[in-house]
């Protein structure tokens, strides 16, 4: 269904001309309608959790509740920056069909949004934090026609001054958060929760860390860390481990934070008999490499810069026979676009045809195998600090269970055994005795490109096609 019949569609279900999807029985709506809450956090790469092992993160809540979830080991942001990812969880398109491969530009209106597939189903929708999809100046108001149909909204389009961040709701009047955003963030969602108890809904909190700024958490999360304590990965040169302590004292003091944010959440659910209910998700943008291969931040092709967090608790009763989703490692790679199709399905809401990715319902129910894909990573254009004068370049590849393969421009460029070598530090491309491997491998990325229509040119014929106006630096300009 293309996006203006869905609209219309959802224009006859509001004044009863068609039937609903579902019965209006309560029972039946908690069976069929759960409720949808999505954590959505800024830079967290997938290494810093307690259940991923990370000797210096004090995830407590995250444990506990990824005891109890299905935990996507291999999740990736396939075009890991802020805004590509934002733009196919909304859409469930590739960037290069939503058009957003660029942070600071504005998500168009052709496709189906996953607000409007929930409102379609007689959902309420709200979203709270970092929007970072209206391209019309990161401080200024999104009118109601551009937030892609959720209809509660505390947002804004972009801040990282945590201590000091703005947002808008209905009207053009800029209003600050209390103290730290993330925890009056999440006030204000556990207020949507009490208010929409009766359901069903779906609400996105889109927090902000633990993207830099890194040393602006709050006081008492900043002394759970010291630099000198830091456990730095292998893959860290020595030349800039002093200075990626100290980032990561601050990123750790974040995650911290957010933590707590999500356990305030849980709690809340729990407390207004909502978490037998309600499917909860927490997962990122993308990673950060912080340190990791002498490189900074994201865009790039290695785990600590691809590699996501990505849980989803689906409880018992919600029709997977009564045992919900457990506490299982499931091994199938998973990108932004499968995200989408995969929470329309749990609640059996039918998919738009404007969607990409791959409904992974199925596969939280136990209906199909969890098994070894393809997911596909990419650097359309690279911009900001990753721009080819920074040893930046554009790239296409894909990250299975096991391998990561990618090539540029100029032909392959990486290869890597993640079992064998999971700090990705011995680069097999190339290598005679693993040509059988590579070209495999390049055979998988070649038919993921043909799937995803991606002819692979210079980062400047999309930002052409697409006539946006960046700077030198291959950014779009985001200031008002």
């Amino acid at each position: 269904m293309k996006r203006r019949e869905f609209l219309r569609a959802a224009t006859l279900a509001a004044a009863g001309c068609v039937r609903p999807l579902v019965a209006e029985d309560a029972s039946d709506r908690r069976r069929k309608r759960p409720n949808v809450v999505f954590i959505l956090v800024d830079q967290w790469r997938a290494q810093a959790t307690g259940y991923a092992g990370d000797p210096n993160a004090r995830t407590p809540n995250l444990d506990r509740l990824a005891a109890r979830s299905a935990n996507f080991t291999n999740a990736v942001s396939g075009c890991p920056v802020c805004s590509p990812y934002r733009g196919s969880l909304l859409t469930g398109q590739y960037p290069l069909t939503h058009g957003v491969f660029l942070n600071d530009v504005c998500l168009g209106n052709d496709a189906v949004s996953l607000a409007e597939a929930f409102n379609r189903s007689g959902y309420h929708t709200g979203y709270i934090g970092k929007w970072h999809l209206d391209g019309h100046g990161r401080s200024n108001f999104i009118p109601p026609e551009r937030r892609h149909g959720f209809q509660f909204w505390r947002a804004a389009e972009c801040t990282h001054e945590y201590n000091h961040s703005h947002y808008y709701g209905d009207e053009n009047v800029k209003r600050y958060w209390q103290g730290y955003d993330a925890m009056a963030q999440t006030e204000e969602a556990r207020g949507y929760l009490e208010r929409r108890r009766d359901g069903p809904f779906a609400l996105v909190l889109s927090l902000g860390p633990p993207h830099n700024p890194y040393q602006t958490a709050p006081e008492r999360f900043q002394r759970m860390f010291r630099p000198e304590d830091i456990v730095l990965r292998p893959n860290v040169p020595e030349a800039v481990r002093e200075a990626t302590r100290r980032d990561l004292a601050g990123y750790y003091a974040h995650i911290a934070a957010l933590d707590e944010c999500v356990g305030r959440i849980e709690r809340t659910l729990a407390e207004l008999n909502l978490l037998d209910d309600t499917i909860l998700v927490f997962t990122s943008d993308h990673g950060d490499m912080l340190g990791s291969q002498g490189q900074t931040r994201k865009q790039r092709p290695w785990d600590e810069s691809i590699r996501v967090p990505l849980l989803i608790h689906w409880p018992a009763g919600l029709d997977t026979g009564g045992r919900g989703t457990g506490g299982r490692n499931l091994i199938t790679p998973t990108d932004a676009p499968d995200i989408l199709p995969t929470l329309l399905g749990l609640c059996r809401i039918d998919v738009p045809d404007t969607a990409e990715g791959t409904d992974r319902s199925r596969l939280l129910r136990g209906e199909v195998e969890d098994r070894d894909e393809a997911a596909l990573i990419t650097c359309v254009s690279p911009f900001g600090e990753y721009t080819r004068q920074g040893g930046g370049r554009e790239y296409r590849g894909i990250r299975t269970a096991r391998h990561t393969y990618t090539r540029t421009l100029d032909g392959p460029w990486l290869l890597y055994d993640n079992a064998a070598d999971p700090f990705q530090q011995n680069n097999l491309q190339g290598k005679p005795e693993h040509a059988e491997l590579e070209a495999r491998l390049d055979a998988q990325l070649r038919q993921r490109l043909r799937e995803t229509r991606d002819d692979f040119r210079p980062g400047t014929y999309y930002v052409d096609k697409w006539a946006y106006r960046v700077d030198a630096s291959g950014t779009m300009p985001y200031t008002p």
